[in-house]
């Protein structure tokens, strides 16, 4: 029954087996804190920070390099992040204001929120931290509070709409490429109707990971800022954002047997290995396979530092690389990680409620936690959990089993993938999952039914004569 069962083993930091290795601290955190509880260890923050930072080093550019706040809500992963050198990129009010009073000056803060309210606004433009503006009524907002505090605003530009070879790249949000132009020479440097406006930069933010697209977008930008400076307006930065990819899985081999397991479960030349056999975004019409896996690309041969030198790295047709047209302009290089600067970072425990059978003879292993805590974009979480068995003694047959959620829905499965076990887990056992931190504990999770959020734990103590304390652990919201 489960000879088609991919696995896809996570890679593992020495913090992770050392926690896991004690199952009774895990037992006690459980019993203290609730299910799931969320376990952060931040010293992987200073490899991947330092994976980006050598690359500018090595191309001798002008950098800086925020981390992407709404990738984990915890305190001690911003704190962090500042700590290392890193400004904070946020996304509301809230995200502001909290690094704001964890301390955090506002000269290391930007605000790239989807949605500016007058309050975020009035704060921003207060303390001084630069604003990433999205459209008109964005202009028009930060002009009037700016006059109101008789003050300028430090403001960059998003932009969108860039060209790949024939055809453009389309996103909901920042100015069209096409249009910007004519925009910025009629309001800030033919009129004074922005006059209180502080350009210093320009911005995107590219929906996936294609190195490819990031090439040609800051191409883009650095020809339109020098048509910029032919127009008398410098333009300090160019921030080309997020998406960085990291390698959550330890081979290759098992990635491309899930691809292939997938595509013939889908056409139902093998039996199913995701739930209702769904295909991420596969399926077949007319008996022919289409579309494409809509997950993250859990195994990456290039990422992280590896992934921003391919595009800085890129020659032009003039020979020169985007790193030294960079340079040559005097344009310091932005980007701004979230999930790839938590690698490592995260665990998310949760206990087995209950387990049944279901009418097509599946069976379903109920957690205490739902869907919503180990969830992102992608359509699945595609790495394997750790099973820790209360009883390590006891027998079982080895058996495929599903991860379902305590919400009342249907489609509360935590994984959508059939997970292969060496026996059925009994209630009370930990399911473990690997490297949540980025995204997967934090940014859909809701708390319907009036089940609470999830406690986030901070762990950095090394293992001290093989012993770790519950008083060991910080809850984030005291720091």
């Amino acid at each position: 029954m489960m000879t088609n069962l991919p696995t896809l083993t996570p890679i593992t930091s020495l913090w992770m087996h050392q926690l896991m290795g004690d199952k009774s601290i895990l037992n006690a955190l459980v019993h203290k804190y609730g299910s799931p509880v969320n376990i952060h260890h931040t010293d992987s923050m200073e490899e991947n920070y330092n994976s980006y930072y050598n690359v500018f080093a090595e191309l001798e550019l002008k950098h800086k390099i925020f981390f992407a706040r709404k990738a984990n809500k915890t305190k001690v992963v911003t704190q962090k992040a500042y700590a290392l050198g890193m400004g904070i990129d946020t996304a509301s009010l809230q995200e502001y204001t909290q690094c704001l009073d964890m301390g955090i000056p506002a000269s290391a803060l930007i605000v790239t929120a989807a949605v500016k309210n007058r309050r975020l606004v009035e704060k921003a433009v207060h303390h001084g931290s630069l604003l990433i503006l999205d459209n008109k009524d964005e202009c028009e907002l930060v002009q009037a509070v700016a006059q109101e505090q008789h003050k300028k605003a430090i403001v960059g530009f998003r932009i969108s709409g860039f060209f790949l070879n024939e055809k453009r790249l389309y996103s909901r949000f920042g100015f069209d490429l096409l249009a910007i132009t004519e925009f910025i020479t009629a309001n800030l440097i033919e009129s004074d109707n922005y006059k209180l406006l502080e350009y210093h930069g320009l911005h995107f933010h590219l929906n996936g990971y294609s190195i490819e697209e990031r090439k040609f977008a800051l191409t883009q930008c650095l020809a339109f800022a020098q048509l910029l400076s032919k127009k008398g307006l410098r333009t300090d930065f160019i921030d080309i954002g997020g998406g960085i990819l990291m390698n959550y899985l330890k081979n290759k081999a098992e990635w491309d047997h899930f691809n292939l397991q997938l595509r013939k479960a889908i056409g139902e030349k093998t039996t199913e290995i995701t739930f209702e056999n769904q295909g991420l975004g596969l399926e077949v019409v007319n008996g022919v396979l289409q579309g494409e896996l809509k997950t993250y690309p859990f195994w990456s041969p290039v990422t992280k530092g590896n992934f921003v030198r391919k595009i800085l790295s890129h020659q032009t047709h003039t020979g020169e690389t985007l790193g030294d047209i960079s340079k040559k302009l005097g344009i310091e290089i932005r980007i701004e990680p979230g999930r790839s600067l938590l690698d490592q970072v995260g665990l998310t425990i949760a206990k087995v409620a209950f387990r049944k059978l279901d009418s097509r003879d599946n069976w379903l292993v109920g957690l205490e936690m739902n869907m919503t805590q180990l969830l992102s974009g992608s359509a699945d979480f595609l790495v394997d959990p750790v099973v820790l068995y209360q009883e390590q003694d006891f027998e079982g047959e080895p058996v495929a089993v599903f991860f379902t959620g305590a919400y009342c829905l249907e489609r509360d499965i935590i994984l959508k993938r059939k997970i292969a076990l060496p026996k059925l887990p009994k209630i009370g056992d930990l399911v473990i999952f690997i490297n949540t931190a980025g995204y997967m504990m934090h940014f859909f999770e809701s708390s319907a039914h009036l089940f609470p959020l999830a406690t986030n734990l901070v762990w950095n103590r090394t293992v001290e004569n093989g012993k770790i304390d519950l008083a060991h652990f910080q809850n984030d919201e005291n720091l």
